[in-house]
């Protein structure tokens, strides 16, 4: 008897209001790390209509101009034009930050008879599986290219109407645990005022939005992946979208970790990545567990693998390390997790080490999600023989 049923992820684009902070605030990372390696970042952005306002606990040796990176970043997402509610020139931008707290410092930094610890305690997830080329889940791979798209066509001006917010949103059927089957689409995209147009037709301007999107968008995505799909598509549900970005919807940093990682197909921590130095294993750790999740599905001990590690706050090693398989191992969890404990060092200072972690890599990773992407170090399967030799023994 088959078993069958849909599972729904969504994206939103660099444009989406919650992922301009995200994306400044890594961005003010990036320029920090630039001068500065062992620079301690917790940065927080906030974004409204005609304001951005950072703040959080910075200690560098650097100095950086955040106005500067602000707008830049601002610029860069599309945000050029006062009709948006936002701009690169025209926004006022406050900042707020003081120096790292003194009894987190401790815990972290090294010193005489102390190796650097965790930076909070917290517990972090990794996953991998074989549904597509990158060990990705299907349902946010499809929603994350997508979502690419979009911002692809508004850049390259075959759709110049577009403006910088979205969303996507991808249903795929499942039958036995394998994707079969595209069935819904789902697409939010802001755009121009183009009613002038149209005679002041709504249904008139939806239809040409819809078309466009469809053929532009929807279609060329899911072709690439050579799955069926479902011509059930739904382009702006409420009709108009015209209004969007930080003019509509304040954002925040961090408030995007399921679009991040898995797309709510594995289980998530809790903490957000953006604006975080590495010493802070809400991000570093949880690179890390995706490395080996990976690594496992890759060296094909499993089709999918969850790798849990959990910290406590100044202790380097980890109070827990755990693996699970779901019912697909080739043996069981706890050898594969005695294995990984013995191949991997998951010390806060040996992963920076090992996933090369202090240089400015982190803005690009802001929109778009943070696994199954190229030339990232947590994406290697290059610990694959490794892990089979440990196993043979």
């Amino acid at each position: 008897m088959k078993n069958k049923y849909l599972f729904t992820s969504e994206s939103v684009t660099a444009g989406h209001p919650d992922k301009v902070c995200d994306q400044i605030s890594d961005a003010i990372l990036d320029k920090l790390l630039e001068y500065d390696s062992e620079s301690r970042v917790a940065c927080e952005t906030l974004a409204t209509t005609g304001l951005i306002l950072v703040s959080g606990e910075i200690t560098t040796k650097a100095y950086v101009n955040i106005q500067k990176i602000v707008r830049k970043t601002l610029e860069n997402i599309g945000y050029t034009n006062s009709e948006f509610g936002i701009s690169s020139k025209g926004t006022s931008v406050l900042v707020s930050l003081d120096e790292q707290a003194e009894h987190i410092a401790q815990g972290v930094n090294k010193f005489e008879n102390h190796e650097q610890g965790a930076g909070d305690q917290g517990l972090m997830f990794g996953y991998a599986c074989n549904e597509t080329p990158e060990l990705m889940p299907l349902p946010i791979t499809l929603a994350h290219r997508m979502a690419e798209k979009l911002h692809q066509v508004r850049e390259d001006g075959t759709l110049p109407w577009l403006r910088p917010d979205g969303k996507t949103q991808v249903t795929v059927e499942y039958e036995n645990n394998i994707p079969v089957c595209v069935k819904k689409t789902v697409i939010a995209t802001q755009h121009d005022d183009m009613l002038y147009k149209f005679d002041n037709e709504e249904e008139k301007e939806r239809k040409f939005i819809e078309n466009k999107i469809i053929n532009h968008v929807i279609k060329p995505t899911l072709e690439k992946y050579n799955i069926p799909y479902e011509e059930d598509f739904i382009v702006n549900g409420t009709g108009r979208f015209v209004i969007g970005g930080p003019q509509a919807d304040t954002g925040l940093t961090g408030r995007k970790i399921i679009v991040d990682t898995y797309g709510g197909y594995a289980r998530h921590g809790g903490g957000a990545f953006s604006g975080k130095d590495p010493s802070k294993v809400d991000r570093s750790a949880a690179y890390m567990a995706r490395y080996v999740a990976k690594n496992i599905v890759a060296a094909k001990l499993s089709t999918k693998c969850e790798v849990q590690l959990a910290y406590c706050i100044g202790v380097a090693e980890p109070v827990s390390v755990s693996v699970d398989t779901f019912g697909t191992g080739t043996i069981s969890d706890s050898k594969i997790t005695d294995m990984i404990k013995d191949v991997f060092d998951f010390r806060p200072n040996e992963i920076i080490k090992r996933l090369d972690l202090k240089k400015p890599i982190y803005q690009k990773l802001a929109a778009y999600g943070h696994f199954g992407r190229p030339n990232l170090t947590w994406e290697k399967i290059d610990m694959v023989n490794e892990i089979l030799k440990r196993i043979e023994k």
